[in-house]
């Protein structure tokens, strides 16, 4: 058999490359950790009882757009992560720019409030639970983007890991919002964020252990 007639047989049998293939595991996995966050928030906590009001409220949305940028952020990263021998990309500026400002609206919330109550808009009334509530809450996420990392090939194992923590913890917090009566933006900037880091921390650590190949 000549050379080119081998070469002709053997290519003749490889499949295509379905291009599409990593935005369609990650939009699947991104779906599941959005449901299971949403149902453990509904069986465990139960949607907080003025829901149908406050989400009239454009503070409301303020307090989704954190977790939402940081969602966004982190699936960018966590999505070129997947691919072998590749950076986290541009979807780190979007994550600091959603903390820097959470932090800065934050601060001019503490600074036009009297002195007396500037503590109580940090802790709240939920302080204790809420970043463990997150962490919790981030377990089906977990699952499923740790699920489409695996059947893709990153290299950066550690980073790829935390991004999809990031991205966990980042879910688990919208769903979180749909609970939480926490209305105070010093509040978001400390607990949320806390939980979120949290579950950033676990992914990292978790990454070099499921994610080798």
């Amino acid at each position: 058999m000549k050379t080119d007639d081998l070469i002709s047989m053997l290519a003749g049998d490889v499949a295509a490359v379905d291009r599409g293939l990593l935005a369609k595991r990650f939009s699947l996995a991104v779906a599941m950790a959005a449901l299971g966050s949403l149902l453990l928030v509904l069986v465990i906590f139960g949607a907080r009882p003025d829901l149908a009001f406050v989400a009239r409220t454009p503070l409301f949305w303020g307090k989704v757009a954190l977790p939402l940028c940081l969602a966004a952020g982190s699936l960018w990263m966590v999505m070129r992560l997947a691919r072998p021998g590749m950076s986290a990309g541009a979807g780190g500026l979007l994550v600091s720019l959603a903390v820097l400002g959470v932090w800065l609206g934050g601060l001019y919330a503490l600074a036009q409030a009297a002195p007396d109550t500037r503590l109580a808009m940090i802790f709240g009334k939920t302080w204790k639970v809420c970043a463990i509530n997150i962490v919790l809450l981030a377990i089906p996420g977990f699952i499923s983007i740790f699920w489409a990392l695996r059947s893709m090939a990153p290299t950066r194992l550690r980073a790829a890991g935390a991004c999809g923590g990031l991205l966990a913890g980042s879910l688990a917090t919208i769903a979180y919002c749909l609970h939480c009566p926490e209305m105070e933006v010093p509040f978001w900037g400390v607990w949320y964020l806390l939980g979120i880091l949290l579950s950033t921390v676990i992914g990292g650590l978790l990454g070099p252990r499921l994610l080798r190949w």
